[in-house]
C-alpha cells in the first residue's frame, strides 16, 4: 500500500492518458483474446469514469476493457516490477503480455501485481485491464435490491444516493523496487511536553536481518537513529525537540526518511495526537471543532476520476467558507487528496464504501461482512500515516427495514449491531491511535452508537421530516441532540444536514428548494449547535451538487444539496457558512 515514489532506489512510470477501450456486454472479450488487443477500440481517458465520457455509456455498468502498450525502461532490469491501479470500480482483472496476473474485488482502493517475469525488455509490452461495476446485492455498496424504506424506485437501481460511476478512476502506475525492499511503514506520533515522539515500524518484503536507519529532518536539524532488522522487521523511536505540532491551523510536515542498504522511502508526517474527552474532540490535547462538509468525488466529464485541478479548487473554496474538515463520503478518496489534506490542514473522517448496509439476509450479511473487513484492512493500510486522518468511519446510514420502529429486540437491529460492532473492533485493532465511528440514519437503532468514540448523526429535520416547517424542525433537532447526549455522553458531529436547492431559485417567503430556504435551514442548524458544548462539529450535506441516480427526487439526475453548484458557483448558503466559520 505504500504510495509509489521515484528516488535513487525506486522508479515510477505513470501511465495516465488515453487508453484503448471497448465495452464487453456479452462478456466475450477474454474468450476472444482482447487482452492482446481490442477489436473495435475507442479512446478513453485514464483516470476517469467511462459514463461521463460517452453519452451511450452513461448507464452502462457491465464489463469493459482497457488496453495500453508501453516500454519498460532498460534501467529497471534487476528490479522487481509491479503494476498498480489506484482505483477501479468494481471488479478488475489485470493482464500483462497476454498473461492473467490477478484480480481485485472492490472499488476506491489501490491494488498491485508483480509483473517482473512477464516483461519483454526489447519491445513494447501490452497491458490490459477488464473492469465491471455490476450492481449486486452481495456487494459493498449493494445494488439491485428492493427499494428500501418505501422510497421511489431509481435508475440505475442502487441502494445509495450517488451515481455508480464505473471505470479506472485513479492512475495506473508501473513501479520498480529492489529485490529486498521496504514493504510497509507504520508511524505513530505523540507529544511529550514541548517534544514530539515518533514511533516507526518498518517491514521488509523478506525475512532478512540487515542494518538501516530512520531520520526526521526539518529546518532545525536532523533526528536520526539506527534500524536493526530481525526477520525483516525493525522498530525505532525518535524524539523531536521543540516540535512543531500538526494542526488544522498549522499543518507542519516533517520529512521522515527510512533507508536500508538496498532501498529508500520518504514520508511526509505530522506530529499530532487525537482523543476524546467528555463532549470534546482533542487535537494535540486542545478542543477542536470539525466544521465542514460531506463531499463526493464528482465532476463533469471526469466523473469520479482523479481531477487534481479540481482538488486544489475545492480546498480553496472550503477554506473560503472557513471549513477545516470533511468526511470521505461514502468511500475512500484518492491518495493524492489525502496528501493535499496533510499539507493544507484538513481533518478527515475516512470512510469505507459501506453505504446503506442492510441486514435482511444471513447469506448476504456474511458476504458483505467479508468485503467490509477487507475494505477496512486496505483503507487503514493505505491511510494510517496521514496526519489529516483522525477518524475511521465503518459505515454510512446502515438501516433496518422499519426505521423509527426498530426496537432493540428487532432481529435486524441485533444483527446490524453485531455486524457494525465487529467492524469497529477491527478498526481499533488495526489502529488504536485514531477515533472510530459510523454515520447513523434518522430512525436507526440507538444501540448502534454504543461503540463509537464520536457519535456521528445524519439528520434532515426540516427537509425529509417537517419539510418547510423550520421552526418545528429546529425544536425537534434540539431535542434529539439532547437525548443522544444524555444517552451516551460522547462528542456529537452532525455529519449530514442539508436541503436541496436549485441555484438561482428565490422566494419570498423562503419556501423549499429556494436559496433562501437553504440559507435559513443551515443558519438555524448552526445556531442550535452553537448552544451545545458537546457538539464537536457540523458537516453540511453537501459541499457541491453531484450526480445521482434518476428518480422523481432528483431533477436532472442531480442531488442539489450542495452549497456550491456542480460547477462550483456559490449559493447563498455558502455565504452563511462563511459568516459562521470564517471568523
Amino acid at each position: 500500500m505504500l504510495y509509489p515514489q521515484q528516488n535513487l532506489f525506486r522508479n515510477k512510470l505513470d501511465l495516465s492518458g488515453i487508453w484503448d477501450f471497448q465495452p464487453d456486454p456479452d462478456q466475450k472479450g477474454e474468450q476472444k483474446g482482447w487482452y492482446n488487443g481490442l477489436e473495435d477500440a475507442r479512446p478513453m481517458a485514464v483516470p476517469g469514469s467511462w459514463n461521463e465520457q460517452y453519452e451511450n455509456l452513461y448507464n452502462y455498468l457491465g464489463l469493459a476493457w482497457y488496453v495500453k502498450p508501453t516500454f519498460i525502461p532498460q534501467s529497471w532490469r534487476g528490479h522487481r516490477v509491479f503494476l498498480r491501479v489506484g482505483s477501479a470500480c468494481y471488479f478488475s482483472t489485470v493482464y500483462f503480455n497476454g498473461v492473467k496476473i490477478g484480480s481485485h474485488d472492490g472499488g476506491h482502493l489501490p491494488f498491485a501485481f508483480e509483473i517482473t517475469d512477464q516483461i519483454l525488455w526489447e519491445t513494447e509490452n501490452l497491458i490490459a485491464i477488464s473492469v465491471e461495476n455490476e450492481l449486486k446485492p452481495t456487494r459493498v455498496p449493494a445494488g439491485n435490491m428492493s427499494t428500501p424504506l418505501g422510497l421511489p424506485s431509481s435508475f440505475p437501481p442502487t441502494t445509495y444516493d450517488f451515481f455508480p460511476f464505473a471505470g479506472i478512476h485513479r492512475p495506473v502506475v508501473l513501479y520498480s523496487v529492489p529485490q529486498t525492499y521496504i514493504e510497509d511503514v507504520t508511524v505513530v506520533t505523540g507529544i511529550d511536553g514541548a517534544n514530539g515522539t515518533v514511533q516507526v515500524t518498518v517491514r521488509l518484503n523478506a525475512a532478512v536481518s540487515a542494518p538501516g536507519f530512520v531520520q526526521i529532518k526539518n529546518s532545525d536539524g536532523i533526528a536520526k537513529t539506527k534500524l536493526v532488522f530481525q526477520e525483516g522487521l525493525a522498530e525505532a523511536q525518535l524524539t523531536v525537540p521543540n516540535a512543531k505540532f500538526w494542526s488544522d491551523k498549522s499543518p507542519y510536515l516533517y520529512d521522515l526518511t527510512i533507508q536500508t542498504e538496498q532501498d529508500h522511502y520518504l514520508l511526509k508526517i505530522g506530529i499530532r495526537t487525537i482523543a476524546v474527552q467528555g463532549g470534546q474532540i482533542l487535537l494535540n490535547g486542545k478542543p477542536v471543532q470539525m466544521n465542514g462538509y460531506g463531499r463526493h468525488e464528482d465532476f463533469i466529464a471526469s466523473g469520479k476520476g482523479l481531477n487534481q485541478p479540481l482538488l486544489v479548487k475545492d480546498y480553496q473554496l472550503m477554506r473560503w467558507t472557513g471549513a477545516n474538515s470533511y468526511r470521505t463520503s461514502h468511500y475512500p478518496y484518492s491518495e493524492e487528496e489525502m496528501q493535499l489534506a496533510d499539507r493544507e490542514g484538513f481533518l478527515i473522517i475516512d470512510e469505507i464504501p459501506a453505504v446503506s448496509l442492510q441486514f435482511e439476509n444471513d447469506a448476504y450479511i456474511a458476504l458483505r461482512l467479508r468485503m467490509c473487513m477487507q475494505q477496512i484492512d486496505e483503507l487503514i493500510a493505505r491511510d494510517k500515516n496521514h496526519a489529516s486522518v483522525v477518524m475511521w468511519c465503518v459505515a454510512n446510514e446502515p438501516m433496518t427495514p422499519k426505521l423509527n420502529l426498530a426496537a432493540q429486540d428487532d432481529p435486524a437491529a441485533a444483527k446490524g449491531k453485531d455486524f457494525l460492532d465487529t467492524l469497529m473492533r477491527r478498526a481499533r485493532e488495526l489502529d488504536p491511535t485514531r477515533l472510530v465511528t459510523l454515520a447513523t440514519l434518522m430512525g436507526g437503532p440507538d444501540s448502534w452508537m454504543e461503540l463509537c468514540d464520536v457519535v456521528c448523526m445524519n439528520r434532515y429535520w426540516g427537509w425529509y421530516i417537517l419539510g418547510g416547517e423550520l421552526d418545528k424542525a429546529l425544536v425537534a433537532l434540539d431535542q434529539e441532540l439532547h437525548s443522544v447526549w444524555e444517552a451516551w455522553h460522547k462528542p456529537i458531529i452532525v455529519t449530514e444536514f442539508g436541503a436541496d436547492t436549485i441555484a438561482g431559485m428565490h422566494g419570498h417567503p423562503d419556501v423549499m428548494w429556494t436559496e433562501e430556504y437553504q440559507a435559513e435551514y443551515i443558519r438555524g442548524h448552526l445556531k442550535v449547535a452553537a448552544q451545545k458544548d458537546y457538539i464537536a462539529g457540523m458537516q453540511v450535506w453537501n459541499f457541491a451538487d453531484f450526480a445521482a441516480v434518476q428518480s422523481v427526487m432528483r431533477a436532472g439526475g442531480i442531488n442539489m444539496k450542495g452549497v456550491f453548484t456542480r460547477g462550483r458557483t456559490p449559493k447563498m448558503a455558502a455565504h452563511v457558512l462563511r459568516e459562521f466559520w470564517a471568523k
